[in-house]
C-alpha cells in the first residue's frame, strides 16, 4: 500500500515566539515540530540524513485535521474540527505531547452532528482575544484569559476562509464571494467588497470564492477565484489588479511595502503596489495553503500546501532549504 504521507497536505503553519521552531499541521491530524536551528545552522560533524525532517511529530487524539495554527508567548493554538486547543510551548517542543493546557469548543449553531472546521485563527495585537473563522459562516471571538465567547460576527452566507486584523479593523474572506470589514471594538460590519462583481478582477471560470484577505493602513489585498487585487480601504476600489498565472489565491499578506501571494500556482509572488512582480519563488506544492513570515530573531519564510515538502527561505529571494513532513 502506498504511504499516505506522500499525499500529505499541510493546511497550516506558525512559528514559535523564540523563532527556533516551525510548527506545521496537516490533514492527518499531525503537528510537526521542525528545529530551525538544526536546519539552518547545522553542525557538519553531527549532521544526519533526517536533519530536514520534523524533530517531533505529534498526532492529535481527536483524529481531526489541523486546519489552522497560531502562537502566543505562552501557547501553540490549533484550530481543528469543532474545537480549538492550546498547548504550553515547553510541552510542544518535547518528545511527547500531553493533553492540551486548554480547549475551546466552537458553539454549535444547529445540529450537534455538524462538523465545523476552524479554518482561520487571528490574534488581537495584545493577544487577549482569539478570532476564529469557521465553516459555519461565522467568526467567533474568544477571551484567551478564560476561554469565554465574547461575540459572534455574523454576516457571511458561506464558510470563512480567512480572518485578519489591523488597527481595530478586521477583514474576513469567504466562500460566498464577499470580503467583509468589521469594527473590532463593536463587532459590527461596516462595509463589504464583492470582488467577483468587479469586471477587472472577476474570473467566472475559477469561481467567486475569496480564499485570502489582509488589511493594512490604507489597503486591503484579497484574491481567490477573482484575481488578486489591491483595494483602497476608504474608497473600496480595485486600484491594482495583479496579473498572475494562478488558478486561485489562498495566501496573501503585506510585508515591507510589498504584497506576498500564493495559491494554485508554481510560485509564491512578491509584488509591489503598482503590480510589478519583484520576486518569483518556486514552490514544492501544486497549491499553497499556508505561508508564514517572521523577521525576528531570524528572517524566515515557510511555504506549504499540497505536498509533504515545505519550502524555507531566509532572504525571501530564493529557496534555501526544503523540509520534509513525512
Amino acid at each position: 500500500m502506498l504511504d499516505k504521507i506522500l499525499y500529505n497536505t499541510v493546511l497550516s503553519q506558525t512559528l514559535s515566539p523564540c523563532g527556533k521552531y516551525l510548527i506545521a499541521g496537516n490533514i492527518y491530524s499531525q503537528i510537526a515540530v521542525f528545529d530551525l536551528d538544526r536546519v539552518l545552522n547545522p553542525v557538519v560533524e553531527l549532521l544526519t540524513t533526517d536533519y530536514n525532517k520534523p524533530k517531533y511529530t505529534h498526532t492529535l487524539e481527536s483524529g481531526r485535521q489541523v486546519c489552522s495554527l497560531a502562537s502566543t508567548e505562552k501557547f501553540l493554538i490549533a484550530g481543528t474540527v469543532n474545537e480549538i486547543f492550546g498547548w504550553d510551548w515547553k510541552n510542544v517542543v518535547s518528545s511527547k505531547l500531553s493533553k492540551p493546557s486548554w480547549a475551546i469548543r466552537v458553539p454549535s449553531q444547529s445540529s450537534s452532528l455538524e462538523q465545523t472546521d476552524v479554518n482561520s485563527l487571528w490574534l488581537s495585537e495584545n493577544e487577549t482575544k482569539l478570532y476564529a473563522g469557521c465553516g459555519d459562516n461565522n467568526v467567533y471571538v474568544f477571551n484567551l484569559e478564560d476561554g469565554s465567547l465574547v461575540s459572534t460576527l455574523k454576516g457571511h452566507k458561506d464558510f470563512i476562509h480567512a480572518v485578519h486584523g489591523h488597527n481595530q479593523q478586521l477583514v474576513t474572506a469567504s466562500e460566498d464571494g464577499f470580503v467583509m470589514l468589521w469594527d473590532a471594538r463593536t463587532g459590527k460590519s461596516h462595509n463589504k467588497v464583492q470582488p467577483h462583481a468587479n469586471s477587472k478582477v472577476a474570473r467566472p471560470d475559477v469561481g467567486k470564492w475569496v480564499g485570502s484577505a489582509a488589511i493594512g493602513d490604507d489597503w486591503i489585498v484579497c484574491g481567490g477565484g477573482p484575481r488578486l487585487a489591491l483595494w483602497h480601504l476608504r474608497f473600496l476600489d480595485a486600484v491594482t489588479v495583479f496579473d498572475l498565472p494562478d488558478h486561485g489565491i489562498h495566501v496573501s499578506f503585506f510585508h515591507d511595502d510589498c504584497v506576498f501571494a500564493a495559491g494554485a500556482a508554481k510560485h509564491l509572488y512578491q509584488l509591489n503596489y503598482s503590480g510589478e512582480i519583484k520576486v518569483e519563488l518556486p514552490v514544492s506544492a501544486t497549491t499553497v495553503y499556508s505561508a508564514v513570515l517572521k523577521t525576528t530573531p531570524n528572517k524566515i519564510l515557510a511555504i506549504a500546501g499540497s505536498s509533504p515538502e515545505i519550502d524555507l527561505c531566509t532572504t525571501f529571494n530564493y529557496r534555501d532549504q526544503v523540509l520534509h513532513f513525512r
